[in-house]
């Protein structure tokens, strides 16, 4: 079973910056596509940024121009660079890894973003 951790997260000011890693117990070309996702209270889990194995990016355009997906693929390790940071994006952040037929996801970590 693959694992997938994520650390990184805390409490910063709004306009602070956090980067989240998301450490995979297996090569990260298990995943095709590797994501984060985030899920605040009272809101449906939804997705942040993914990035395929061939390293093609994908934002909501809630972060786009301020959030940045990026893979290690010798660490086997997926980060979110996340600049500008804004309290509406306070939320528990979780690491997902997909493929057809399975759909790994992370304990999650929170941010907390103060105004």
């Amino acid at each position: 079973q693959v694992q997938l951790v994520e650390s990184g997260g805390g409490l910063v000011q709004a306009g602070g910056s956090l980067r989240l890693s998301c450490a995979c117990s297996s090569s990260i070309f298990t995943f095709a596509i590797m994501g984060w996702y985030r899920q605040a209270p009272g809101n449906k889990r939804e997705s942040v940024a993914t990035i395929s194995s061939g390293g093609a990016t994908n934002y909501a355009g809630s972060v786009k121009g301020r959030f940045t997906i990026s893979r290690d693929n010798a660490k086997n390790t997926v980060y979110l660079e996340m600049n500008s940071l804004k309290p509406e994006d306070t939320a528990v952040y979780y690491c997902n890894g997909w493929r057809v037929g399975n759909d790994s996801w992370g304990q999650g970590t929170q941010v907390t973003v103060s105004s």
